[in-house]
């Protein structure tokens, strides 16, 4: 495959980001989009003359027969986009959360590697240069084996009482804090340590939302000893911008990081780092690489340009496949589990 013809369902915000973004591959043409939004088209038609619009999936896919397509619907459209492009042979880029049903992923997470077709979800943070380089130090043993951690997220999405309801006002769409925030959060805990083998204290509240959780706390525990908390709250008016934060104690260290920079304190010098006992701090602008489309970060780029580049077999495997999704999807399910028994109890 010389040039991958791509379709984008959904054109919503992120629809329209990610098309900006992979707009900018060489190797890539967007031939079709599909939306319900009349006007999403009427525009499209007007200013990209060349680009088939389409109010349904299933026609885009008959139609414009694609490569690969990007998923942005809302997440409980997930399966049947992703399940209707599997049984045609396409590669699928689908936003987070999958699916907002556990067996749901697991089936398409399935049938995705039984094809071998490429296939990821949109965790962005796996392609943060700070996360990245986290990664990066915990497989290097800069701060020993990990005995405690902590994943936070913070947003102001909700900060008033709902007057009308939307997708995103239930949790069977696809709505709330969980699927909206604390999936990244979750994500990123799976990405650096791994799944966790038990979930046990989950408390979620209501704060300004009438059906769906806003903020949520739990505690993971694995066979090795190490455990650690998430939090998650949409509703905190002191943030401006979504912000993932992440605290990592080692037997000989910690970190502290965000998207934006990380603070390493050791025991001792490191040589192979050059990190002096004591406090480090780095920023971004320390580790990152460039790309060659900036959209709200290096990350968002990156991870696209990853999905295109394992298509041309440029990259080898999948960075964040459908069973990356399956396995943030499987925590999502367990905290929803232990928070109806603790509240039985």
């Amino acid at each position: 495959m010389n040039k991958i013809k791509l379709g984008i369902i959904g054109m919503g915000r992120m629809g329209i980001t990610h098309y900006s973004i992979i707009n900018s591959h060489p190797d890539v043409e967007i031939v079709s989009v599909a939306d319900t939004s009349k006007m999403i088209l009427d525009i499209l038609k007007k200013y990209v003359p060349d680009l088939q619009v389409f109010k349904d999936y299933k026609e885009l896919i008959d139609a414009s027969k694609p490569d690969a397509i990007i998923v942005c619907t809302p997440p409980n459209l997930h399966y049947e986009v992703c399940n209707y492009a599997c049984e045609h042979d396409i590669h699928v880029f689908c936003e987070k959360p999958f699916t907002a049903n556990i067996e749901q992923a697991k089936e398409l997470k399935e049938k995705f590697a039984a094809k071998s077709l490429i296939n990821q979800v949109g965790y962005v943070n796996r392609f943060n240069d700070i996360f990245m380089t986290v990664k990066k130090y915990i497989n290097e043993g800069l701060i020993g084996n990990i005995v405690r951690f902590r994943s936070e997220m913070f947003t102001c999405t909700v900060t008033k009482k709902e007057e009308t309801e939307s997708w995103r006002s239930f949790r069977e769409n696809g709505g709330g804090a969980v699927y909206e925030i604390a999936a990244h959060a979750i994500d990123l805990v799976d990405y650096l340590i791994g799944k966790p083998d038990k979930i046990v204290g989950t408390s979620m509240n209501q704060i300004y939302s009438k059906h769906v959780e806003d903020i949520v706390s739990s505690t993971f525990v694995y066979n090795n000893g190490t455990s650690g908390t998430l939090y998650v709250n949409w509703c905190d008016t002191s943030y401006r911008k979504p912000a993932n934060k992440l605290e990592l104690f080692g037997i000989k260290g910690k970190i502290l990081a965000d998207q934006h920079g990380l603070k390493i304190f050791l025991n001792a010098d490191d040589l192979q780092t050059g990190y002096k006992k004591g406090w480090n701090t780095v920023y971004i602008t320390d580790v990152f690489t460039s790309v060659d489309f900036y959209v709200r970060g290096n990350e968002f780029t990156r991870q696209l340009y990853y999905f295109a580049d394992s298509i041309l077999k440029k990259e080898s495997g999948n960075k964040c496949d459908f069973s990356a999704g399956y396995d943030a999807q499987y925590v999502m399910n367990q905290l929803f589990v232990d928070s109806e028994s603790n509240k039985l109890n």
